[in-house]
């Protein structure tokens, strides 16, 4: 007789069982990168309001520009709000009853993934190189 009781799963297992939908992909991701735009918008506020506050600010700010680890957070930024957009429209269509099936949402989680590497690989190459 099988057990109707819930079972009590280690985290390896949780992520090995997830790490092979698309869809659970795409949601872990959305979160993650929720949280590091919300992490980096005060960083990225700082550095808006030094460069607007006088000529020698804006040149510093120039200047901090000129790192290649300044550069580098910017690009996880864009790349977290990139990827929270395409993941975030995905999410939007299936609220609304597109793409809510199984079938339907993984190939939505699957777009969503392709379309965020693509705007994240090119928003590297226009910041960081």
């Amino acid at each position: 007789m099988k057990s109707n009781r819930p079972v009590n799963l280690s985290m390896g297992q949780v992520l090995e069982v997830n790490l092979k939908s698309p869809v659970a992909i795409a949601s872990i991701l959305h979160r993650l990168s929720g949280v590091i735009v919300f992490l980096l918008v005060p960083v990225l506020l700082w550095l808006l309001d030094k460069s607007l506050s006088s000529a020698e600010g804006f040149a510093e700010v120039q200047e901090i520009f000129n790192g290649f680890f300044v550069r580098f957070i910017v690009w996880v930024f864009v790349a977290g709000l990139i990827y929270h957009l395409f993941t975030g429209i995905k999410h939007l269509l299936a609220d609304i009853g597109v793409a809510e099936e199984l079938q339907s949402g993984r190939t939505a989680a699957t777009i969503s993934l392709i379309l965020s590497a693509i705007g994240i690989v090119a928003a590297f190459v226009w910041i960081v190189l």
